[in-house]
């Protein structure tokens, strides 16, 4: 089935503790653990312009959230290859898709709701190798696991006949895909301004970290790719395309582990985890500053120009052309950092591939 055409795709990128301030305040909105004022405050925001919650109402949605993120990881061990797919619901209830009514039984007694669904794991999983079996570029494939499908995303901007192609592949798997349609195209760039510069290109600085005593800053791929030398240091490695992260040497002394968020305050981020679909989550940008939004769908393989970059996170956080590399988070856990934006949403690396591929911690 087709959605209608939607909102242009630019490239995009975010910002972390090393960012500049930008004028803002927070307002006094009912605390939630683990979140600094500021965040609280514009998730908050967003959760009530977006779903008309009073800050009560949205306060406690995020807090049921978190309990429900820890209680699905307690049960991806009891299941494990039962799992056919994950989510929060309105309410910010854990709900996991499941393919035998024992693994249903587990789930339920663990205190989240169980779906016995149609198309298995391995069944989406053939289904997704077949669309990415060709990789054509402005055109993304991702799991919707709250309709138990895998989703084609085709923009304007792929080539019409291998588009069509594509498409043809999705309509012989049957119900078991989904094909939208969004416009422009996605692209992953640097822009010139300021943040971390370097060669006449900017980026954001995403997540301190460190090792043997030594600082770094985890960043998009795309940005450590295409320069050397920045303000802060040399890039010393980056994987793009297939993953989008790189990491940079930090000679500036300073490498607190916190996001700035835009008003002369931070928020801490004391651990990492992966990102959940209907997840509320923040990220902090150099162009769009903070903003928030909700996880859409993960293990979403977008195709740049450059090449496919695979496993990201699809969020409705804003962000724009200047906010490359920054720190996707919920509350004081770090998910991820911008790699890329399309047909209204942003795209995510997660950022525990890119600690575990260096071998880093956090700050």
């Amino acid at each position: 089935m087709k959605t209608s055409r939607k909102t242009a795709v630019t490239a995009a990128a975010g910002a972390v503790a090393l960012g500049l301030f930008a004028p803002a305040t927070a307002q006094a909105v009912p605390s939630i653990e683990g979140y600094s004022d500021a965040v609280a405050s514009e998730a908050v925001s967003t959760l009530s312009s977006e779903r008309g919650l009073s800050e009560v109402a949205a306060a406690n949605l995020l807090e049921t959230q978190q309990a429900s993120v820890d209680t699905l990881s307690d049960i991806r061990s009891a299941v494990a290859g039962d799992i056919v797919g994950e989510y929060l619901d309105a309410n910010g209830e854990a709900v996991v898709n499941v393919a035998t009514e024992a693994a249903a039984a587990t789930v339920e007694a663990a205190g989240a709701t169980a779906n016995v669904v149609d198309h298995t794991a391995a069944q989406l999983d053939a289904a997704r190798a077949e669309l990415e079996a060709t990789s054509v570029p402005h055109t993304a494939v991702g799991l919707d696991p709250q309709s138990n499908q895998i989703v084609l995303t085709i923009a304007d901007e792929a080539a019409d006949a291998q588009a069509a192609k594509l498409e043809a592949k999705a309509d012989k798997l049957g119900d078991a895909v989904r094909v939208e349609e969004v416009a422009g195209g996605m692209e992953s760039m640097i822009y010139n301004g300021e943040a971390i510069t370097g060669g006449g290109s900017r980026c954001s600085a995403g997540f301190n970290v460190n090792s043997g005593g030594q600082d770094y800053i985890l960043t998009a791929g795309h940005c450590t790719e295409g320069v050397a030398e920045w303000n802060v240091g040399p890039s010393l490695d980056a994987s793009f395309p297939g993953n989008d992260y790189g990491l940079i040497r930090n000679d500036t002394g300073s490498a607190p582990g916190a996001v700035t968020l835009w008003d002369g305050t931070t928020q801490t981020i004391s651990s990492t985890a992966n990102a959940t679909v209907g997840q509320d989550i923040c990220k902090s940008g150099s162009t769009t500053y903070l903003t928030c939004g909700t996880v859409q769908a993960t293990n979403v393989t977008v195709n740049y120009p450059e090449g496919a970059v695979t496993g990201l996170v699809q969020t409705s956080a804003t962000v724009n052309s200047g906010d490359s590399g920054g720190c996707l988070f919920s509350g004081s856990t770090g998910l991820g950092i911008t790699s890329g934006m399309g047909g209204g949403s942003s795209y995510f690396q997660p950022v525990n591939a890119a600690i575990s591929a260096y071998g880093v911690s956090l700050n």
